[in-house]
C-alpha cells in the first residue's frame, strides 16, 4: 500500500506536460477561428506548464526518460506547429508559399533543436544553451502577434514577422551561445543587485504587459549574436 503514493508522483510532472501539449493544441484551434490574441497567451501559458514540469520532477525526483520524451514531444507542439500556424494564419498567409516556407522552416528546424538538445544534454543540465531555446523563439513569435495586433501593424508590416520568424528559426540550430538561467548567483553580494532587476522588469511587466515581454524577449534573443560579435571582433583583434 505504501508504494501507491509514490507511484502516483511520478504523474504529476507528466500531468502539466500534458498541459502544455493541450495549451499547444487549444491556441492552434483558437489561431483556426481567428482568434490571433488568445492563441498567443495560449501559448505563453504553455511556457509556465513547460517550465513547472522539469521543475516538479526534479523537486519530487521523479526525472526519467519517458518524462524527457513526452517532454520534447510536448514542446514540437506547444512551441513548433503552434507559433507556425499562428504566424502563418496571422500575416504568412498573405505570401502565398513564401508564408508556407517560413512556418514549415520554423517547425523543422525547431525539431533539430530539440533533438540536438536531447542528445547533447540528456544525462547533464547544461548551464548554457547552445542556440535559442525553441519555448523563447515561439514566446517571442507570440509576441510579435500580440504587439502587432494591438497596434495594427500587420496591415503595412506583416513581412517584419517573417524576417524575425527566419532569425529565430536559424538561431535555434546556430552555435551560438546564450545564457540558461539555471545556475544563477545568489550570493549575498549579488542578491541586492537580482532583486532591483527583478523588480524593475516586473514593474514595467506591470504597467506594459506586451510591450514589456516583448522587450525583455527580443533582449534575451538579441544578446547572443551580440555577444558572438563582440568575441569575434577580440579575437580579430589579438591576432
Amino acid at each position: 500500500m505504501r508504494t501507491k503514493p509514490a507511484n502516483l508522483i511520478y504523474i504529476l510532472p507528466n500531468l502539466f506536460t500534458a498541459a502544455s501539449i493541450f495549451s499547444g493544441i487549444f491556441s492552434m484551434i483558437s489561431a483556426v477561428n481567428g482568434e490571433f490574441s488568445k492563441a498567443a497567451w495560449l501559448i505563453m501559458l504553455a511556457l509556465v506548464f513547460d517550465g513547472l514540469d522539469g521543475r516538479v520532477a526534479r523537486l519530487t525526483n521523479t526525472c526519467s526518460k519517458f518524462g524527457v520524451e513526452f517532454d520534447s514531444l510536448a514542446d514540437m507542439v506547444a512551441f513548433g506547429v503552434a507559433p507556425a500556424l499562428l504566424s502563418y494564419l496571422f500575416v504568412g498567409y498573405e505570401f502565398g508559399r513564401l508564408g508556407i516556407v517560413v512556418a514549415a522552416l520554423f517547425v523543422i528546424f525547431g525539431a533539430i533543436r530539440l533533438a540536438r538538445f536531447n542528445v547533447m544534454t540528456a544525462q547533464t543540465e547544461p548551464s548554457v544553451f547552445i542556440g535559442v531555446p525553441i519555448p523563447t523563439a515561439a514566446v517571442f513569435i507570440s509576441l510579435m502577434v500580440l504587439l502587432f495586433e494591438k497596434y495594427g501593424f500587420e496591415e503595412n508590416f506583416g513581412a517584419v514577422i517573417l524576417i524575425f520568424s527566419i532569425m529565430v528559426s536559424l538561431l535555434m540550430v546556430s552555435n551560438i551561445r546564450y545564457p540558461s538561467f539555471k545556475k544563477i548567483d545568489y550570493r549575498p553580494k549579488h542578491a541586492m543587485r537580482l532583486f532591483v532587476f527583478i523588480l524593475f522588469i516586473l514593474l514595467i511587466i506591470f504597467v506594459f504587459p506586451v510591450e514589456g515581454f516583448f522587450l525583455l524577449f527580443i533582449a534575451y534573443i538579441l544578446y547572443g549574436p551580440l555577444r558572438a560579435t563582440l568575441l569575434l571582433s577580440r579575437y580579430l583583434q589579438k591576432r
